[in-house]
């Protein structure tokens, strides 16, 4: 068994920047040549601790500015139409790309892939949208659909 420090997130292993023991071969075949750690010397434990103290930094930097977004995004109704059936159910759906339009309009910039939607929105009414921004920030929409 030999020690390795991990560089990144490794599901069966363990989290970026901790020391594990490992199979010599496992290590020289798969993690060494792909980049996912470092052989466990004093030189490469001292970059690792470099590097995670950087990585810190700009995930704290980036959950505030998701924190910011977050609490705008919030209080945002947005108004989108579709046309409906006499039970308020749509021939067609909104979908996580019109709800990234809407939201563009308005000025607030999210990529449609960080909107949760479960299944396309196909009644009309309010309905509470998921946006992840952040790993561990999320911000709740209220998308209210309305026949046209």
């Amino acid at each position: 068994m030999i020690e390795v420090i991990l560089r990144e997130d490794i599901k069966t292993l363990g989290r970026a920047g901790e020391m594990v023991r490992v199979k010599p071969g496992y290590a020289r075949n798969y993690l060494l040549p792909k980049g996912l750690a470092y052989e466990a010397t004093e030189g490469n434990k001292k970059r690792v601790a470099a590097e995670t103290r950087v990585h810190a930094a700009r995930n704290q930097a980036e959950r505030a500015e998701a924190e910011r977004v977050a609490a705008t995004l919030n209080d945002v109704v947005l108004t989108l139409t579709g046309k409906a059936g006499e039970e308020g159910k749509l021939f067609g759906s909104i979908t996580s790309q019109d709800i990234a339009d809407a939201l563009a309009q308005q000025g607030q910039a999210v990529e449609r892939r960080r909107i949760e939607l479960e299944h396309p929105i196909k009644t009309t009414g309010t309905h509470s949208v998921t946006v992840r921004l952040h790993p561990e920030v999320h911000a709740q929409l209220r998308v209210s659909v309305v026949p046209a």
